[in-house]
């Protein structure tokens, strides 16, 4: 139910690319998240989709966030893990367009999951490098099996804690960050805090579901008033966060 009011109150408030007034953010509207070309990626994420849509496999999960609003067993058939905790075709395909319209060369991911927002990161720039983090071992492990019989060569698979394998992370910056794991507001400020040093000025982060809960929205609220912040843009499932010093303060949101 907070879902659904969240929306209503967004749809009155949220605008177009009509409504942004800076050319940076104008142009990343309009030539990234709007942008309607079918790319020969699309095909292929359709088709990962599908195979998981349609596998027979069951794994034991193991939640160290706030687990899943659907599925509530501890064995889950991959099938029904697709539709319920996995990035959906429209997120899937803005990733891809994020990580070309920015030349996105480095990646961290919070949350692996079954991979389908992995695998659009992975395609769109065979020279960057991903990765991604899952705290489940078997989810982890399943999905690093699907990306190994893919051929994807430029994603790295860790399995564990956020909070512990974080501060081990040896690269000094990202380019791009996805934050889609732990729907929990302490945990994503958390998160978000621990990796503002590894964030530089083109350096994006991406929230997903910042209206999963209140406490999520809070977090997202939290996040958008950071000293370090300029520019956040809200389209409701997905939350984009820029540190371009160059650029004054403001808050959009835009419907997709």
């Amino acid at each position: 139910m907070y879902q659904v009011i969240s929306y209503i109150k967004f749809l009155f408030k949220a605008t177009n690319q009509h409504g942004v007034h800076s050319p940076f953010m104008y142009d990343f509207v309009t030539k990234c998240l709007y942008d309607k070309k079918r790319y020969d990626a699309y095909e292929k994420l359709k088709n990962y989709r599908f195979e998981l849509k349609n596998s027979t496999t069951t794994l034991q999960v193991t939640d160290l966030g706030e687990g899943s609003k659907v599925l509530h067993s501890k064995v889950r058939r991959v099938r029904k893990m697709i539709k319920a905790s996995s990035s959906s075709k429209k997120e899937s395909r803005i990733l891809f367009r994020i990580v070309n319209y920015f030349n996105i060369k480095s990646v961290l991911e919070l949350g692996t999951s079954l991979g389908m927002g992995t695998y659009a990161l992975a395609l769109a720039k065979k020279n960057s490098k991903i990765i991604t983090i899952e705290g489940c071992p078997n989810t982890s492990n399943f999905s690093k099996a699907q990306f190994e019989a893919l051929d994807i060569k430029n994603t790295t698979f860790i399995t564990g804690d956020f909070t512990i394998i974080i501060p081990r992370l040896k690269d000094k910056t990202y380019d791009l960050v996805f934050f889609d794991g732990h729907h929990n507001k302490a945990a994503t400020i958390k998160y978000f805090e621990s990796l503002l040093p590894k964030a530089h000025n083109e350096t994006i982060f991406i929230f997903d579901d910042i209206y999963w809960s209140k406490g999520m929205t809070k977090a997202w609220e939290y996040i958008k008033t950071h000293n370090d912040v300029t520019v956040t843009l809200d389209c409701f499932h997905l939350g984009f966060v820029f540190f371009r010093k160059e650029q004054a303060k403001e808050h959009f949101r835009i419907r997709l």
